[in-house]
């Protein structure tokens, strides 16, 4: 009967202490929302500064174990050309929260890790969400299970149900099988991670001769981690997969891409430079059911000066917004190309500060025939460290770089090849599709060798340039800068501005 006693009285003071602090935390999660929401807004700012997006919440009701809230985002005067929202709009999102150090929903998944709070959200259907809901039969298209810890860190798995929206007036289908997405922050917002799925995407639209098009998506996949450096440049890794892409027209499949991968790693050391590799790859490309081989693309960058980086981005973003909203930009491509080129010209200097290196390493396209190649190597020179002005190009090509070296490698047996695909694509038969892509690679060959453009080595076409010292050597032969920019139509006068 005593050992009864003690065993209640364990089980009840164990309730006291998880309703107190249940009830404890639940005021502490009010007393902190203005805080955790402030949070959440400098979050957005950083990840997306041009969104112009703020997060607030309203009908808070604070329960002992469970709360209910309303957040509601929603964009200001400036995201007029926002896709996602426009100013006015709002998107609402239900909240139930549970409070810790256990939560309700995590216990339901015999979890018992301690934390603040347990949020399930669910979107609230208005006139900015409407047309989702009537793809999911009026429930909400978007679920998300967040974790909070005591310390402010979050996590939120998210699922996305399946939808399928058809235009009968225009023939456009969007189907997607849904997606699952997980999102993590630590207390401060610096680093982030990130993993998705899309398991299927189809978009049917209608090509330029009327005839539907096809184009499918399947198991597209994207991870992601990242944090801030002292300077504000996010870096860390980024990988994003397709198992395959195809294109259809009227039930045809016309091409497809198998195994398309890339991803992108950068760091950052203790004297602010940003280096990094990207790195791309497709297994197979197939047009008309030809083959068309596989391609590779590895680019490496480093000494690039944080705080330049920084400045370059804000600069060249918000240049280019004052850009879009210049009237009739949109609807003249030459104007709106010309404006972007004047705000990049403008802007490249200060990314060229501590004297940045690039490379090529290499881009590769092959087959079962052969491989071809071509790489790059760059360092660049940062021209406010070059006094006076630059009066020609080739000065002026002087002041930005310091060394190239590049090569390009065509594997004729390989090149051949995929003309022979090409010709037959087009209707020619086999047999004359390859005497065909013969002609056509060595009448290339030939006419790289008349212009001192390539040279010939065993079975490749070969290209070769060096830079270093305003000293040039094309293919082995020497020549200055300025020699070089004649030679090939490029020299003159320096355009206004004093860049090339």
């Amino acid at each position: 009967m005593k050992k009864t006693k003690i065993a209640v009285g364990v089980v009840v003071a164990l309730g006291l202490i998880w309703t107190g602090g249940a009830w404890y935390t639940g005021k502490q999660l009010e007393a902190n929302m203005d805080k955790l929401v402030a949070r959440a807004n400098v979050q957005l700012a950083n990840i997306s500064p041009d969104a112009h997006l703020t997060l607030s919440y309203q009908d808070f009701q604070r329960g002992v174990f469970t709360s209910h809230a309303r957040f509601i985002l929603q964009a200001d005067a400036k995201a007029a050309n926002n896709p996602l929202l426009q100013p006015g709009q709002q998107i609402v999102l239900n909240e139930t929260i549970d409070h810790g150090p256990f939560p309700l929903a995590q216990l339901k998944k015999l979890s018992l890790v301690p934390a603040m709070a347990s949020v399930h959200s669910e979107l609230v259907n208005n006139d900015a969400v409407a047309k989702l809901f009537a793809l999911t039969d009026g429930k909400s298209p978007l679920e998300m299970e967040t974790r909070i810890s005591y310390a402010g860190a979050t996590r939120s798995d998210v699922r996305v149900l399946a939808m399928d929206y058809q235009n009968g007036e225009t023939g456009e289908r969007y189907a997607t099988g849904g997606a699952t997405m997980t999102i993590e922050a630590d207390e401060q917002g610096d680093q982030l991670a990130f993993n998705g799925e899309v398991g299927s995407l189809s978009v049917t639209r209608k090509n330029q001769l009327d005839q539907p098009a096809l184009f499918t998506f399947s198991n597209l996949k994207a991870d992601a981690k990242s944090h801030l450096t002292a300077a504000g440049i996010r870096v860390g890794d980024q990988a994003i997969g397709l198992d395959k892409f195809t294109i259809s027209v009227e039930g045809k499949e016309v091409a497809a891409a198998d195994g398309l991968k890339g991803s992108a790693s950068f760091s950052d050391s203790d004297a602010q430079k940003i280096a990094g590799t990207l790195d791309y790859s497709l297994d197979a490309l197939r047009i008309d059911n030809k083959p068309f081989g596989q391609f590779g693309l590895t680019m490496k960058l480093d000494n690039f000066d944080a705080v330049a980086m920084k400045t370059f981005s804000e600069n060249y973003q918000a240049q280019l917004q004052q850009v879009l909203q210049q009237p009739g930009i949109a609807d003249n491509p030459e104007l709106y190309q010309q404006s972007i080129d004047a705000v990049l010209a403008q802007n490249l200097p200060t990314l060229l500060k501590g004297n940045p290196h690039l490379a090529v390493a290499p881009l590769s396209w092959k087959n079962d025939k052969g491989e071809s190649t071509f790489s790059l190597d760059i360092t660049f020179r940062d021209p406010a460290t070059s006094p006076g002005e630059a009066q020609t190009l080739d000065q002026a090509v002087a002041r930005v770089l310091t060394s190239l070296d590049g090569k390009l490698v065509i594997s004729q047996p390989m090149a051949i090849e995929i003309m022979k695909q090409v010709a037959i694509t087009e209707g020619n038969p086999e047999e004359q599709a390859a005497k065909l892509a013969e002609q056509q690679v060595k009448g290339v060959a030939a006419m790289g060798q008349m212009f001192k453009l390539t040279t010939q080595q065993d079975n490749n076409i070969v290209s070769s340039l060096q830079y270093s010292g305003g000293q040039v050597t094309m293919n082995g032969e020497k020549m200055t800068l300025a020699q070089f920019l004649t030679r090939f139509m490029l020299g003159g006068v320096v355009p206004e501005g004093g860049q090339p």
